[in-house]
This record gives structure tokens, sequence and C-alpha cells, in this order.
């Protein structure tokens, strides 16, 4: 029997109440970790950072907030103005897809696909088109080269990246993350991460850079590039690349919590309390990466990933097969 459009059961009702609910926690989420990243960035400085609105800073956030949805959207002359607006929405819209197969919880399944690993992974590849269309679309040098830097800096961690996945998945033998997560338990040394470290690692790495965050933030290096892609966005436009930054940061956490941490697995707490646990542990450990580690130059970034990184996941690529096989 077909379940009713109305009851909880029906796929296409689930998949709208779990976009409402990634809407509201992206935008929550992005209100705690500009505090959070703040605060951070303040110790690591020697700073109290924000402190004066609110309660230790808590409604700086909101302020900020308020400002740039009052600020005007402003498109430069020359620009193309499709482009230039259907970039910022094609930085939002995508990496909110990614977070319905994400295992927050065994009974928490807004979309569990059986490729739930592969949409993901489609899915956030489209961000650097984006970057893309914001480089080119705006009609500034600065933003176009950030725009031909994002490029080369994608597809130059995708290759690893993809590797440090492939190893998890054999291991599993699945790429549902529900699966993935199932297989392992509760307790660290039954993790992917503590069984394989180095594509734990390597994934740690390429998530940091598919992300554009610092050390790997050339795209938009305000040293050298003004903003990079963003340039001439203000408002909301900017808004929206600030907000996707921030989503993909918790996508890419969650994967990793997910494929290499147990997901939910462990004691005595309810699994979505593990699940969110690691994944703001794994974010942590990129905010304070960007304020303690200088930008790398543009040719160490691809040395890292073609001379180091692509050969060490595809040797541990190798290895996991050899030891699978033997297993089976």
């Amino acid at each position: 029997m077909t379940p009713d459009l109305m009851s909880f059961d029906h796929p296409l009702t689930r998949l709208v109440v779990g976009l409402l609910c990634v809407f509201a926690f992206v935008g929550l989420n992005g209100l705690v970790l500009v505090w959070v990243e703040r605060k951070v960035a303040g110790h690591v400085q020697l700073r109290p950072g924000p402190l004066h609105v609110g309660p230790y800073g808590l409604l700086q956030p909101i302020v900020d907030a308020v400002k740039l949805i009052g600020k005007q959207l402003a498109m430069p002359a020359g620009a193309d103005k499709y482009l230039y607006w259907a970039a910022p929405l094609l930085a939002f819209a995508p990496v909110t897809v990614c977070f319905l197969p994400l295992p927050f919880d065994p009974a928490l399944a807004p979309m569990r696909l059986n490729t739930g690993l592969v949409l993901i992974l489609a899915f956030s590849g489209l961000g650097v088109l984006s970057l893309i269309l914001a480089g080119w679309g705006s009609n500034n040098k600065w933003g176009l080269l950030g725009a031909a830097r994002s490029v080369a800096q994608s597809v130059a961690y995708e290759v690893p990246l993809l590797l440090s996945v492939m190893a998890v998945a054999l291991t599993a033998g699945s790429l549902d993350l529900y699966e993935i997560t199932t297989q392992q338990g509760a307790w660290p040394w039954q993790w992917y991460g503590v069984k394989n470290p180095l594509a734990f690692f390597i994934f740690l790495v390429c998530a940091v850079a598919e992300t554009n965050r610092a050390p790997f933030d050339l795209p938009e290096a305000e040293s050298e590039l003004t903003a990079g892609f963003h340039t001439e966005y203000s408002g909301m436009g900017f808004g929206l690349f600030f907000l996707a930054e921030y989503a993909s940061m918790i996508v890419v956490s969650g994967v990793a919590a997910a494929l290499f941490l147990g997901g939910w697995q462990g004691p005595f707490l309810p699994g979505i309390l593990w699940f969110l646990v690691k994944v703001y542990a794994i974010l942590l450990l990129m905010i304070w990466m960007r304020w303690t580690y200088p930008r790398v130059r543009f040719d160490q970034l691809l040395n890292l990933s073609w001379k180091w990184l692509t050969p060490l996941a595809l040797i541990d690529l190798v290895l996991v097969v050899i030891v699978a096989g033997f297993g089976g």
C-alpha cells in the first residue's frame, strides 16, 4: 500500500521535511560557528574576541547577520548579471542536498541511499563551479584569478580525497553511509580512522583544501587578490558564499565522522549526540588550523597534492585491496 503524501513515511514528505530541517540547521550552525571561530581566533592571538554584544559576545553573529541582510546588493558595471547572481545560489543550494544522506542517528534518516556517499561527492563538486561563475561573471581580474586557482585546487585535491574514500568503501563493501557506520563499533579501536589512519589523515587534509580553508584558502587570498572570487559581492551575495563555506565544513566533518570515527556509535550517550560531538571536534580542528598555520604558496599547495597525497592515497588503496583480498 502506497503511503499517503501527508504521512511522514512518504519519501517526498521526508525529503521536504529533511530540507527544511537542513535550512534551519545551516542557519543556526552559521551563527554558532561565527561566534566560535572569532573566539578561537581571539584566544589564539591573545585577544578576548567578541565580548560586548550580549553576554560573552553571543549576540554578535546575529548583529552581523542583520547587517549583511540590510546591505545593498550592488553589481559592478560590465558584469554578466546572470552568472553574477547565479554564483552565490549555486554555491549554497547543492551543499544543502549533501546533508540529506548524512547518518546523524540510526533513527534519523532524511534520505537513506545505497549510494549516499556518491551523492555527496557529486553535489559537493558543484561548489567549484559557483566559484568559476563568480570570478568570471564579476568582470574583475582578482575574481578571475581566484576562480582559476579554485579550479586547479579542486582538481588537485579531489583525486586523493576520492582515493581515501574508496579505501573505506572497499573495506566496508558499501557506499551507504549508514551501512559503513554500522560496521564500526562504539570504541575507537573499532573505527576505520584507527584501522586506516593514513586514509583518515589524507581525507582531513583534502577536506580543508576542498572547503577553501586556511592554510589552503588561495582562491580568496586577501593579501594577494583583495578577496578573490567574491571581491565584487556584498550583502547577502557574500553572505551565501559565507554560509556555503560553513555548511561545506559541516558536510565534510559529517562524512569524516561517518567514514572514520564510527558516526553515531559511542558508549552511554544517544547516537545523535555522539555524531555531533565528533563533527564539532573536527570543525574545531579546522578552525584551529586556520588561525595557527600561515597560508601556503600556490606551488606548495599543488605539490603537496600531486607529489605526496595522491601517491600515498594510491599506495593506501592498493594495500586495502590486498588486505581485503586475503581477508576474503
